[in-house]
């Protein structure tokens, strides 16, 4: 396994990261990435930003029901 990686998989990475689907090795050497590659530094912080912006607004979905409820009044008025 090589431990320097291009910027693509270290975005990739830094993804599955934020979702806690990167694996120790994947971590590690992302973090070595981010030692020397500014733009992916940069890419990193974002991330975290809008990952920890949406968890702050408490975003909820709509129950199935309303959801279905919802496309059929959509359906509706689009065949009016």
């Amino acid at each position: 396994m090589k431990i320097k990686i291009p910027c693509d998989e270290a975005n990739h990475i830094c993804d599955k990261s934020q979702y806690r689907e990167a694996t120790f090795w994947e971590k590690l050497r992302l973090n070595i990435h981010l030692l020397y590659c500014k733009a992916c530094r940069k890419y990193t912080a974002q991330n975290q930003r809008l990952t920890q912006t949406i968890q702050d607004a408490h975003l909820k979905s709509l129950p199935d029901k309303e959801k279905e409820l919802l496309k059929e009044r959509l359906h509706q008025e689009l065949n009016k």
